[in-house]
Formats: structure tokens, sequence, C-alpha cells
């Protein structure tokens, strides 16, 4: 369970959902972590609590995803906190939804802003830091391969994105022995997608299991591309859907 140790992680969005999931879960492999939060403060010191009672070495940061410097900002109080930076995960994330005709170019920026745009700054400004063995982990979407329904046209266009920046990440990085993953999640139990949602028991009978997973699930998957089993996983997606895309 200390797999991690002498490792310092970064996980954007990590006050609620899977990114409080993966903040614990790196933790309670030797990771020290650093997590962000936009808004939800109270909920970022609680898992920072979590952590430091658990005997954890953490570090909470607010930075909003949609400000490049924000982004790069977290990235440095990480290094200047903990003296390096070994695993970045950038997970922080919106969902935009709803039909195509009421869409707007606004609404399509604000999307690629967070989801995409940031995970490039962050990536570029943890790779400045990293060392040999250094990894790069972002959160997707299962949507990136199956879009089951409509309304989802702006989300899957992001998250397909998200599987082209690793890939050039991971040809980018490669000399340098950083790799660099996607991991495409899919009906995932989380404040943006309850299990106990309006739409939950149609939502359910998609995936092959035939229900939801949990944040765990993916913080599980996370955890093990950040650690010394992974080595020669680079520049591919991880779908963790529970059949969703099959």
């Amino acid at each position: 369970m200390n797999q991690l140790s002498g490792k310092v992680a970064l996980v954007t969005g990590g006050s609620r959902g899977i990114g409080a999931a993966t903040a614990r879960r790196l933790a309670r492999d030797g990771a020290a972590v650093a997590l962000t939060y936009v808004r939800a403060a109270d909920k970022a010191q609680a898992v920072a609590k979590q952590i430091d009672a658990d005997g954890g070495r953490v570090l909470v940061i607010q930075a909003d995803n949609a400000d490049p410097g924000a982004v790069t900002a977290a990235v440095s109080q990480t290094v200047t906190h903990f003296g390096q930076i070994d695993i970045l995960v950038n997970n922080a994330g919106i969902v935009t939804g709803g039909p195509l005709d009421d869409m707007t170019v606004e609404q399509a920026d604000r999307l690629w802003a967070i989801d995409v745009r940031a995970v490039f700054t962050a990536s570029q400004a943890a790779a400045r830091h990293m060392s040999e063995g250094g990894r790069i982990i972002t959160i997707g979407s299962a949507l990136a391969e199956r879009v089951p329904v409509p309304g989802l046209t702006l989300y899957a266009m992001a998250k397909s994105a998200l599987t082209g920046l690793t890939k050039g990440l991971a040809r980018d990085l490669g000399p340098r022995g950083i790799t660099a993953v996607v991991v495409h999640g899919g009906l995932i139990d989380t404040d943006m997608n309850p299990v106990d949602g309006p739409a939950a028991a149609a939502l359910s009978s998609l995936p092959a299991l035939g229900r939801y997973g949990g944040a765990d699930d993916i913080a599980a998957a996370v955890a093990y591309l950040a650690g010394p089993d992974s080595r020669y996983v680079t520049g591919t997606a991880i779908t963790i859907d529970g059949g969703f895309a099959a």
C-alpha cells in the first residue's frame, strides 16, 4: 500500500466525486497529494482532513480550470510546497448538454477551456518539473467512444479530444520516461450523474453489467497507472465503464 511513497501528486477538481476518491486513494498508497477546487472549499477541506487523519500529507489549492493562470499556478504551488511533482491527475471538468440547436458558441468555448485547454495547460506546466517515471493521467469519458443518447455533442467532442491530446503527450514526453494515459469512465455515481438521478433507471440499462460504477472504481485505475507496474503503459485510453461501450 506504499507503492507511491516519496511521490507527489496533483489532482485537479479533488473536492468531490472521482477527484476526491482519487486524492484519498493516492494518499493511501503513500503519495503526498495536492488537490484543487473552485468553490466547494468545505468539501475540499473535508477530503484534506481525512487524508491528514490517515497520516498523509495534503495541500488544498483554490484554482479555476477556466483560468490558465490559475492552472499553472496550482502546479507551481504544488512544487513549491512539496518540492516536486511526479503525478498529475487531470480530473476537473464540467458537463454541457442539451439539444444541438440550443447549444451556443459561448457554451462550447467554456467547455473546451475547462475540459480540454486546462488539461493541456496543466500537463505542459507539470511536465516541466517531472523527471523519469512521471505520470500524466487524464479523466475522460466513455462518451468519447459511444454516444447512446442525443444532447451530448459538445461533451463528447471535448472528451474525444483528450484521447488525441494524450497520444501527443506520450510521444513528446516518452523520451524523458514520462507516461500519459486517459481513463474513460462510464456511468459513475457522482454529483453530476447520481445513481438516484431522474435518468438513472434508463441509463443503468446501458452498461453490460447493468449498473452504475463508483468513484473508487476510477480511483483504483488511476492508482495503478500512477504506480510502478504501469511503467510500459502510455499513449492509450483505458476504459472503466462496466461494458457501456461494448
